[in-house]
């Protein structure tokens, strides 16, 4: 399927890429294909490879042009010219782009097992609210949009209960919402995007402070 949500502003531009390509449809899809063949096979299984190829293949779809992606010892990945964040899951990948700032996205595939590990990242003042009757999806969207923030701050010892705070939010099929850090002198405060698919949920921020 390739590119499956495609949105742009101002400030950023994110995709979500649907795999559903085989490696070597992948590999037709990029320039320097002897490259990136030679690149993934590093990879001991066939849905890595696949998942690394589209990120790739997702991102210069974003760029209209071809960027090697690289990755500092924290293994967070930069580009030339943009800040970058990506994300991925079972069957799909996410990548944000701006120009602007640094930037976070998360995605994560509809499972039950958020609730074993819900009391790791949900603070005693924070409400998995229902959707369509489902509290799964307030734990997702809550552990989605911290991963995502994150990414953004760009610390190391994060503790996601002590350091991020999620404000109460009704859930819709996509929306907004709002959070606090306290890791940085900052204390910055985040717009947190939303949808929630069939498959997924996906969240994306920006600093508002």
């Amino acid at each position: 399927m390739g590119l499956f949500v495609n949105i742009k502003t101002d400030s950023y531009h994110l995709g979500i890429w649907k795999i559903e390509e085989t490696t070597e449809e992948l590999l037709d899809l990029l320039p320097e294909k002897e490259y990136y063949a030679a690149e993934i096979e590093r990879f001991k299984t066939l849905h890595r490879m696949q998942e690394w190829l589209s990120v790739r293949a997702l991102l210069y779809k974003l760029l209209g042009f071809h960027v090697r992606v690289f990755y500092h010892q924290s293994g967070k990945p930069y580009i030339p010219d943009y800040f970058i964040s990506i994300s991925h899951t079972k069957g799909y990948v996410a990548v944000m782009l701006s120009d602007v700032g640094e930037v976070g996205v998360d995605i994560e595939y509809y499972s039950q097992r958020v609730h074993k590990v819900a009391s790791k990242y949900m603070r005693d003042d924070e409400v998995a609210s229902a959707f369509q009757g489902d509290n799964t999806w307030g734990l997702l969207l809550h552990w989605s949009a911290k991963e995502a923030m994150f990414k953004m701050i760009n610390y190391s010892e994060i503790d996601f209960r002590k350091h991020l705070h999620i404000l109460p939010f009704e859930i819709a099929e996509e929306g907004i919402f709002h959070a606090h850090e306290y890791k940085t002198a900052q204390n910055n405060k985040y717009k947190i995007h939303y949808l929630i698919n069939s498959d997924f949920v996906l969240t994306w921020v920006e600093c508002v402070s």
